[in-house]
């Protein structure tokens, strides 16, 4: 989780130093390790590294190739002895990352860039070239940020430089605002329109001519993968998983798993000792954080997680997470140039940053992405629609009859379903895939349909199997998460994500719908191919209940605060909310009543962000797109008809 910044004047015209001390100053806390400068006529590069393994100690950055290229490399490199293999430009075993993609792409250019298999974001500035190429790797695990000032270019790990050292003021990107309303963003945007984030898988070649983006790889649809028994599918998915867990326990020091209690975190937790066994690996010994909240009876986790913490024979640290807020807080932060930047300082957080930084853990390990790839929603569309695309009809017969017995759902429904993922959204404008946003304000809905509905497809009946389409739908949405999560800070920790594997991912997407999911048995590959590894009670739960409880006592509890904040909201200044109808969903919930509590998490979430900007006198709001003593007028009124 090293951190750049990068500082490139077309015209050759010299760059402001205390800029760079600034930028410096600010990045300190991400990169603790040091700090190196690389200065040329117009060129500043900042690189201040955070070192997780032994090699990435003995490199200096950024990097001089061969060919007189400047790389700066953020990442970690699984497949390094392959590439050391091949570049043959004498490198060994204990060559830093840095040095092995530098010999790759003085060698392929950014033909290279698919070879590189990791978590990873770098740039490469050619002078001879006058070019600047930055990339991600394919899952966009890491950020790198970008924007063009008059007559010069920047980058950066860490979208702060970039936001608060501007010469002009900024605009608020309405997309993204409406995708975190929808679900998340685009993985390319930022908060604000002049500022572009490097496409996962991607690379953008910037210079003298207009910025160009390149997508290096993808998942290959032609890929198929077939056995003919369970068995072997099962040993295939093994050695995998094994491989994605092993590949993220290189570290010379601790490192730290989530633990929640279902079947992604413990299976990563009981995965990597069976590694750290068997296998020679580095990292002196395994500890896992787990959190739990007693007063939500819906998510009583201790049970299950304690079941591995019994069979590891070591007890992990616990967090209490029941003292949540609804409302977020944002007062101890300088400024939050996106919405989950050092904000929601809950108690739950001050926890995991006291147990964590007094034991010197730099790596997190998550289960982020297993219940999306492993089939953990127990649908038949995705198989029954391949079936139907491929015109099978006896096999769509026979597995539509099975998935009826099992779901006791009427063959009809099932075949509506299917054929209703083939047909544009408006031919069923009285069917959605999921509940509308009922408070949005009707214009700003019609403008941003793409973001706030998920940026949702359908499937097409040419071209890759459906359950491929919907696979890559998966991923998209990953990528998405990804790009919204910020790099912590207190304390410093790079988090690392067994189930993004590129090699796991490509023979999942690979074997037959079937084998992930199967009537009654949802996630049937993962369950039967860790049995004797995981414990069986995490194995055979059921699937975890979603935490609605607490969040409507919340709202009750915290009635006061949310009413005064319709009275004013930022979102409907901006004509993105209709404040009347956002507070009837409230007032619903404080009743009792069931309400979409994702989607008012999240426009509480932006509400706060922009009351923030404002107090923070951050010149991206917009002028108000309705006056406000009106607004206060008509919401009053609303008001007294709810007392």
């Amino acid at each position: 989780m090293s951190v750049q910044f990068g500082m490139w004047n077309l015209e050759g015209r010299s760059l402001s130093s205390s800029l760079l001390e600034k930028a410096d100053l600010l990045l300190s806390p991400y990169g603790p390790d040091g700090r190196n400068c690389y200065l040329l006529q117009g060129l500043s590069i900042l690189y201040r590294p955070f070192h997780t393994d032994r090699q990435a100690k003995a490199e200096t950055q950024p990097h001089v190739t061969k060919s007189g290229a400047i790389l700066t490399w953020d990442g970690r490199l699984d497949n390094r002895q392959e590439l050391i293999r091949q570049a043959n430009a004498g490198l060994d075993p204990e060559s830093a990352d840095a040095a092995i993609v530098a010999a790759a792409f003085d060698l392929w250019g950014p033909r290279s860039f698919p070879l590189l298999i990791g978590d990873w974001a770098l740039s490469v500035f050619h002078p001879q070239h006058r070019s600047l190429v930055l990339a991600k790797d394919v899952m966009g695990t890491r950020h790198l940020f970008y924007c063009l000032v008059a007559e010069e270019i920047r980058w950066s790990s860490v979208l702060d430089p970039l936001v608060l050292f501007r010469d002009r003021s900024l605009n608020l990107n309405k997309e993204y605002i409406a995708g975190w309303l929808g679900g998340f963003p685009a993985a390319h945007l930022t908060p604000y329109v002049d500022i572009k984030a490097v496409p996962p898988g991607s690379y953008v070649v910037l210079g003298d001519e207009k910025p160009s983006i390149h997508r290096y790889w993808s998942f290959n649809s032609a890929k198929r993968t077939h056995y003919r028994h369970d068995e072997q599918y099962e040993e295939h998915f093994r050695s995998l998983f094994r491989q994605a867990v092993q590949r993220r326990l290189r570290a010379d020091r601790p490192i730290l798993a989530e633990l929640s209690g279902g079947m992604d975190s413990s299976s990563i937790v009981c995965m990597a000792d069976t590694v750290i066994e068997t296998a020679n690996v580095d990292i002196p010994r395994l500890e896992t954080v787990s959190y739990y909240n007693d007063s939500e009876p819906n998510w009583n986790e201790r049970p299950y997680f304690t079941k591995v913490e019994e069979q590891r024979g070591a007890v992990g640290c616990h967090i209490d997470v029941s003292s949540h807020p609804l409302c977020f807080d944002y007062k101890d932060c300088s400024l939050a140039v996106t919405p989950l930047s050092h904000g929601q300082c809950a108690e739950s957080s001050k926890q995991f940053a006291q147990s964590v930084r007094p034991q010197g853990y730099r790596v997190l390990l998550s289960g982020l992405g297993g219940d999306e790839v492993l089939g953990g929603v127990p649908t038949p569309v995705p198989e029954l629609a391949d079936l139907f695309a491929s015109a099978q009809l006896f096999d769509f017969v026979r597995a539509l009859t099975r998935w009826g017995l099992a779901t006791q759902k009427p063959l009809f429904h099932l075949v509506g379903d299917v054929v209703r993922e083939f047909l544009p959204g408006s031919v069923f404008s009285g069917v959605s895939r999921r509940r509308p946003i009922e408070w949005l304000a009707s214009s700003f809905r019609d403008h941003n349909r793409a973001p706030i509905e998920g940026y949702r497809t359908r499937f097409r009946l040419t071209g890759p199997r459906p359950s491929f389409q919907a696979a890559l739908t998966t991923i998209d949405v990953l990528r998405r998460q990804l790009a919204c999560s910020p790099f912590p800070t207190e304390p410093a920790c790079e988090k690392r994500y067994p189930y993004l594997d590129r090699d796991l991912l490509e023979f999942l997407f690979s074997i037959p719908r079937e084998q992930l999911v199967r009537p009654q048995q949802r996630r049937s590959l993962m369950r039967r191919a860790l049995r004797g590894i995981v414990p069986n009670v995490i194995l055979d739960r059921r699937r975890k209940a979603f935490v609605v409880r607490s969040g409507m006592v919340r709202v009750s509890s915290e009635w006061m605060t949310l009413l005064r904040l319709t009275c004013d909201m930022e979102l409907h200044r901006l004509g993105m909310v209709n404040p009347q109808l956002f507070l009837d969903q409230l007032n619903k919930a404080r009743r009792g009543g069931e309400i979409d509590l994702v989607s008012v998490s999240r426009t509480l979430l932006i509400e706060y962000w922009l009351r923030h900007l404002r107090d923070k006198g951050f010149p991206a709001l917009p002028k108000s797109a309705v006056p406000l003593e009106s607004q206060k007028e008509q919401l009053s009124l609303r008001t007294e008809a709810i007392w």
